[in-house]
């Protein structure tokens, strides 16, 4: 929990470097000798019990990469798993699946599924509204994508006159839709963590407007001049730097939220305690995948197949990382900041909600 003091400062430091393969970090999994999550000491992946069939909700993208990386390498097969993957277009709409059933796991982003917990705790407000659909208290399966340098920025136009995070005072930033009620607060995970950011650089935030915008609008709204300023994850910062220039002036994973844990693997609890099973041969071979996705084939395929990229998108794209093990100390910190910039409206235990 927080204190009442501010998140200490870090230095805003300006420049970017592409990583041309996508993929700089290399999981210490796959050092020679080690043992994956889930693996006997044969190598084999844990088994589920016969019969077992998930269904996978997901946003295909860069952060559930992973997922269609085991069901392109026949991991959830190996593991005894029918795995189904439906796609759907947002957070909220995977949320909705989960509750009527259509789904059992989802892959998505902390700040709409922790939202949606709280939404679900009996403590919640019974007249507060809830866009994300009820889908009752869940667990977390797994981290899922976690940040790196420069995956998630605020760009400008080539020509702007903003070069530093001090000038996007008075500044409208374009932002992907918004995933949580619009009440004052930051509204996504996006705009949580440039919030922290754009604050410990001495930015006043009642003087930086956010602007929840379709995200295929974005880019051609920056360059038409209809936002200062645009918080884009990848693919979109390629395209913007590569269509019309756009050059970053902060990046929201940094200082206080660098590394950020930023989507992760829900299932409803009521369905995690009766298929504890199945989806612990679920995480095993997850956690398979995610180490496989840190190499640059297995996650340009999926993103090529699934994501919709072109083969040279998915090859220059910067890329966060995919963890093969879950610290509750790290989920914490997204809790942490979005109870403190007023996204939940009370503290979360993020270890309750960890699948074991």
């Amino acid at each position: 929990m927080l204190s009442a003091r501010r998140w200490p400062a870090r230095p805003w430091s300006s420049g970017r470097a592409r990583i041309a393969a996508g993929c700089a970090a290399a999981s210490a999994v796959l050092l020679a000798g080690c043992q994956l999550p889930g693996s006997s000491s044969s190598g084999a992946l844990e088994q589920a019990p016969a019969g077992s069939s998930i269904t996978v909700a997901s946003v295909p993208g860069v952060g559930d990469a992973p997922l269609y990386v085991a069901q392109q390498e026949g991991l959830f097969q190996q593991a005894g798993l029918t795995v189904h993957i439906r796609s759907y277009p947002t957070a909220a709409a995977e949320l909705a699946a989960l509750h009527s059933g259509a789904a059992n796991v989802a892959a998505g982003d902390y700040a709409s599924f922790f939202y949606a917990q709280e939404q679900a705790t009996p403590s919640a407000s019974a007249t507060s509204t809830k866009p994300n659909g009820d889908a009752g208290p869940m667990v977390v399966l797994a981290d899922g994508y976690d940040a790196a340098p420069d995956i998630m920025d605020v760009l400008v136009r080539p020509n702007s006159r903003i070069t530093t995070p001090q000038d996007l005072q008075n500044t409208t930033i374009g932002t992907p839709p918004a995933g949580l009620p619009r009440n004052g607060a930051p509204y996504s995970l996006e705009t949580v963590a440039a919030s922290s950011v754009l604050e410990n650089d001495g930015v006043s935030l009642a003087k930086v407007h956010f602007k929840p915008m379709p995200e295929d609008q974005l880019i051609g709204a920056l360059k038409s001049g209809a936002v200062g300023a645009i918080l884009v994850t990848e693919p979109e910062i390629y395209q913007a730097e590569s269509q019309i220039g756009a050059r970053s002036v902060l990046d929201a994973c940094s200082g206080e939220t660098v590394n950020l844990p930023l989507e992760g693997y829900f299932a409803p609890a009521a369905y995690a305690k009766q298929h504890q099973g199945a989806l612990a041969a679920f995480h095993a071979a997850l956690m398979r995948a995610q180490a496989s996705a840190n190499q640059p084939s297995p996650l340009s395929n999926a993103l090529t197949h699934y994501a919709g990229m072109s083969r040279e998108t998915a090859s220059l794209i910067t890329v966060g990382t995919y963890p093969t093990s879950l610290r509750v100390s790290s989920l914490q910190r997204v809790a942490d900041l979005m109870s403190f910039y007023g996204s939940l409206k009370r503290p979360l235990d993020v270890s309750g909600m960890v699948f074991r």
